[in-house]
């Protein structure tokens, strides 16, 4: 059997509106219960698996690669939200996107201050190496 990754948990303060928010970011299906769960489900059948956390939330970051057009949409409702991003994982470079690997990337953050990020092109597939 081949190797492919299945799902994480991602901590919350509040894992409904964490996981509509990420389902709504990313234009994908509304979140689905499953337990203590509300997971949102990526188009390569990947969960993220939201849960309710007490206390500290430590910072996590997740990527997911999208097409051209998705990435513009996504754009637009990063700025209609009025939402922060920016073009590196520092976020150093606010309201700018990358251009790594002849592709765009930004990274935006969730309700938890999980930093979020989008790109159009795996790295290392135009030759770009930090």
């Amino acid at each position: 059997m081949a190797i492919h990754f299945n799902h994480t948990i991602v901590w919350a303060r509040d894992s409904k509106a964490s996981a509509d928010f990420l389902a709504d970011m990313l234009g994908l299906p509304t979140p689905r219960r499953w337990g203590p769960f509300h997971m949102v489900t990526t188009d390569n059948d990947a969960n993220l698996d939201y849960m309710d956390a007490e206390g500290e939330i430590v910072r996590q970051h997740y990527a997911f690669l999208v097409g051209d057009a998705e990435f513009s949409a996504i754009l637009n409702r990063i700025r209609e939200r009025d939402l922060r991003y920016w073009a590196d994982p520092g976020q150093r470079k606010p309201g700018e996107t990358n251009n790594h690997d002849g592709g765009r990337g930004l990274y935006f953050e969730d309700p938890n201050g999980h930093l979020l990020e989008i790109i159009t092109r795996p790295y290392g597939s135009g030759g770009w190496n930090p």
